[in-house]
């Protein structure tokens, strides 16, 4: 089942917790500590996967985490790094943060990566606390959780030409012709309801990649007959088949159903008009020639050239494969993906070092991703550790910044989940 649209949760690796252990041995029964520290959690990454097609794996499996890191251990001993998780999408998925719509990655080759959530960092064990001062502390830390984010998927099927135009107007009929893709036909309004994909044999030596997108409706654009959903996959072609109904089977003029879609096109994203685009003239068996004539008068008036064919017949559908390959050979294949996202792209946030005091009726409280990591990760059960606590905030001048707020001994301070009494 072609599905080109899912959400998916994705959860970096929680880091290991470090250990508070101290040496020993038959002659040395009280020796210095030797707790290791915990790894790293690992990462979940995307790869770009060119043996997938559609993103119907992703319906019933919402959550995708990385491996937990593992704790240290006595001796010094260094807790493994979690496994990463890769998560294989097809070619073609553009990867959005699903709360703040911002499009993270466009994954548009083939073992393309991006990084979308990262592993926690890993505790340290005592070991790592140890200095000329403090020759064997009781300090250890826990492992951070990993980043965790929610993504919406788009698949923008990657190929050369879009074929377009209201429904039963004979798209399917024409990939079917040109390629070895076998869609469902019927005289019915969206026969194809899921863009069909057809490689195009030109001479023996050359081809390329067509997509049937389902027919559109007037309004499409606002999502009429899931018309937004088909436009999408249009987006990555380098040019347009626009095909029309001679016979006006439907009740359409050839020339206002022509304005009808490419105000659709318009109206979703303007550089879609800007793109190369033939228009066919599908039905001229049912059709005298006169009318044909008439038809294509009518469309040179608004500077438009009509090719006519019948894809009952074949007549004009190899003139219309060579003329289609001509125009996609003078369109440099660059033009049609955007960038290349290797790996998402972190920005500097002034947070993740900074902190600020904030006053309130219960007493102080300090934010800053800094300084609540550092909370966050101590493991405050010993006389050690909150002495360890005390000279870090006053190095990071958090206690400075608390007594110019006002703070005064046996007020309260709230660091991230951790209460206790302001002493100075």
């Amino acid at each position: 089942m072609f599905l080109d649209e899912a959400t998916i949760r994705v959860r970096g690796g929680h880091g290991g917790n470090g250990v508070i252990t101290f040496s020993s041995s038959y002659l040395k029964k009280r020796g210095g500590p030797d707790g290791g520290n915990g790894g790293d959690g690992g990462d979940v990454l995307l790869a770009a996967d060119n043996s997938l097609s559609t993103l119907y794996a992703f319906r019933n499996q919402p959550l995708y985490a990385a491996g937990n890191g593992v704790g240290g251990g006595r001796n010094n001993a260094q807790g493994a790094r979690g496994e990463n998780r890769t998560v294989r999408l097809p070619l073609g998925t553009v990867v959005y943060d699903s709360g703040s719509r911002e499009m993270i990655g466009d994954l548009s080759a083939e073992g393309q990566t991006l990084l979308v959530a990262r592993g926690g960092k890993g505790g340290r064990g005592n070991r790592a606390f140890t200095n000329a001062v403090r020759q064997a502390p009781r300090i250890c830390e826990r492992g951070l959780g990993g980043e965790r984010i929610t993504l919406r998927l788009e698949l923008k099927l990657l190929a050369d030409v879009g074929l377009i135009g209201f429904p039963n107007v004979g798209k399917s009929s024409l990939i079917a012709r040109i390629s070895g893709s076998r869609a469902k036909v019927a005289d019915y309004p969206f026969t194809t309801i899921v863009p069909n994909l057809g490689v195009v044999d030109v001479d023996g030596i050359h081809q390329f990649v067509a997509v049937d997108v389902p027919g559109l409706v007037e309004q499409a654009h606002e999502g009429k007959g899931l018309g937004d959903q088909f436009l999408r996959h249009v987006e990555r072609t380098r040019v347009l088949v626009h095909m029309v109904d001679l016979a006006c089977l439907d009740g359409r003029d050839p020339v206002d159903a022509y304005r009808a879609i490419c105000n659709e096109l318009a109206s979703f994203h303007p550089n879609l008009m800007k793109r190369p685009m033939i228009v066919v003239g599908n039905k001229t068996d049912l059709v005298d020639e006169d009318i044909i004539a008439a038809t294509q008068e009518q469309f040179r008036e608004i500077d438009v050239v009509l090719h006519p064919i019948s894809v009952a017949t074949g007549s004009g559908v190899r003139d219309l494969v060579q003329r289609t390959y001509r125009v996609l050979s003078g369109i440099p294949r660059e033009q049609e993906a955007g960038p290349v996202v290797r790996h998402r792209v972190y920005r500097f946030d002034a947070s993740d070092e900074g902190f600020r005091v904030i006053a309130d009726e219960s007493g102080f409280a300090v934010c800053g991703r800094k300084v609540e990591d550092l909370v966050k990760m101590l493991v405050l059960d010993s006389d050690d550790a909150w002495e360890y606590l005390g000279n870090r905030l006053e190095r990071m001048g958090v206690i400075k910044e608390l007594q110019r707020a006002g703070a005064k001994t046996g007020d309260s301070i709230r660091i991230a989940n951790v209460e206790f009494e302001f002493e100075k």
